[in-house]
């Protein structure tokens, strides 16, 4: 998936003020103090204990056959709930759905997380239809390095997705969805394309989907495999036939979106949970995780762990929690553990000292400056050369950039030749402080969110490990000034 803007700079929390500690200091108000204390303590004790999120059961996960233990074809979906008064939830109108995504909470799952009831009903202007065709674009790219989430669904579970876009497409009045996935998937594509073809012969979508009086298309759309092609614009583009550059905004996709159009693009998790929510309830979603980060995430956790996996959780679980419950824990153990990337290798890497306590979500890991993105989680150990492994990603992006903007095109390489020399240390200490401010002026300054996911892993590394660059070029210089040394004899 593509990261649209997530992180700008982090919030930082209020200190609270307890009237109790004046009392030493200002004996005229001790018997006020006294009382207001008396009275705080007693609220506390009516306080129900903080809530420890995770431990999701197993009645609760939405994806039931993600690890193929199950058939994934019709029958077997059907068995696990797929499909089940889908009849009844188009009947009941767009409204009624947007209204149930709305209170469910649900934020897009690929990487912006933004409120999608929101984003869905942009599609339903007032005055009505304008005559124009209406679409729903599903994004299946995942070019985020680290991201194997969706893939799951698609190649496990595509009924869920195919389902979800027939009630995401409903609740936008669209004609039709297209699913653009990544080339390199041909047993996902397969997959999905079995079970498309298994709806229409159910009558489940096409003329008269589900006997709901609605119609409703689905089409697979083939990519090359461009990273830039997970933002939104770009895939528009690609599926034009033209190349995957991002447009410039407004008009936005809403408005003037594929074939010009109004479009809504989705992230393939975001629209497969769609059927499951207005089964049970948006309030039932909502019940999971904090406030503004509700419902359940699928966590894609690799690197440094013993068994790197793919899991369904509640969302705001701690990251401790969930590397130890679901992956056996980090490799030489939690005091091995050197940094954490935790949503994809766009956003900022995260030392040990603050993964030990936090969680899981869009706003705890924006207030640590950093993101939750695709949830695609890193785990690198004492092991990793952390200058190392951020000068890939540089040259990661420096690769995957369209050149369509002037900070990205050429600034993505002079990260990438500076971050290769820092590799070795062959490089001044002032270099840091450029390539910190090279980064900063790609940051905000690009038509889509590219140069953004560029910058972002360069200043987690130079927030966070800023000794580790330096060090390696302390190491470097007292090497040559030894050389040059030994060859003066």
């Amino acid at each position: 998936m593509f990261l649209p803007n997530l992180i700008r700079a982090a919030s930082k929390a209020q200190p609270i003020l307890m009237l109790a500690n004046t009392t030493a200091a200002i004996p005229i108000a001790t018997a006020i103090a006294r009382s207001a204390s008396a009275l705080q303590i007693r609220a506390m004790a009516t306080e129900a204990p903080a809530r420890h999120y995770g431990g999701l059961k197993d009645q609760d996960r939405i994806f039931t056959n993600l690890y193929g233990r199950h058939d994934f074809r019709l029958s077997g979906a059907q068995k696990r709930g797929d499909w089940y008064k889908t009849k009844e939830i188009l009947l009941k109108g767009d409204t009624w759905i947007i209204d149930q995504v709305k209170a469910s909470g649900l934020r897009g799952r690929g990487g912006a997380g933004f409120p999608s009831g929101l984003k869905w009903s942009f599609m339903n202007k007032p005055g009505g239809p304008d005559g124009r065709p209406r679409y729903l674009v599903i994004n299946a790219d995942e070019g985020e390095p680290g991201t194997c989430k969706d893939r799951e669904i698609l190649r496990h579970d595509p009924h869920k997705l195919v389902e979800g876009c027939l009630v995401a497409g409903r609740a936008m009045n669209a004609n039709a969805a297209y699913i653009y996935i990544r080339g390199e998937f041909y047993n996902e594509a397969s997959n999905l394309q079995t079970a498309i073809n298994e709806a229409y012969k159910a009558g489940l979508i096409g003329k008269n989907a589900c006997g709901s009086g609605y119609d409703f298309d689905v089409y697979v759309h083939r990519g090359a495999g461009a990273y830039i092609c997970g933002e939104e614009t770009a895939l528009i583009e690609s599926i034009e036939g033209k190349q995957g550059k991002p447009r410039l905004k407004p008009p936005f996709p809403a408005d003037v979106g594929l074939f010009g159009c109004p479009t809504t693009v989705a992230n393939v998790e975001t629209v497969a949970v769609a059927p499951t929510i207005c089964r049970r309830g948006g309030e039932w979603f909502a019940g999971f995780g904090r406030a503004r980060n509700a419902g359940t995430k699928l966590f894609c956790i690799s690197g440094h762990v013993n068994t790197p996996c793919v899991v369904e959780e509640e969302m705001s679980i701690p990251l401790r929690d969930l590397l130890e419950k679901h992956c056996g824990g980090v490799v030489g153990g939690w005091d091995n553990l050197l940094g954490v990337i935790p949503g994809g290798s766009s956003v900022p890497v995260l030392p040990k000292g603050i993964c030990d306590d936090v969680l899981m979500d869009f706003d705890a890991l924006k207030d640590v400056q950093s993101g939750l993105g695709t949830a695609a989680v890193i785990v690198m150990n004492k092991s990793t050369d952390m200058v190392k492994a951020i000068s890939r990603l540089s040259a990661f992006y420096k690769h995957e950039s369209c050149g369509q903007c002037t900070p990205c095109r050429e600034g993505t390489g002079w990260m990438a030749k500076i971050m290769k020399r820092l590799e070795t240390g062959n490089a001044s200490v002032a270099e840091i402080d450029m390539i910190d401010e090279i980064s900063r002026q790609i940051e905000g300054h690009t038509i889509c969110a590219l140069g953004d996911a560029a910058a972002w892993p360069v200043q987690g590394l130079i927030r966070h490990f800023r000794p580790e660059i330096e060090k390696k070029i302390y190491a470097f210089n007292a090497a040559k000034a030894t050389e040059a040394v030994a060859e003066s004899h």
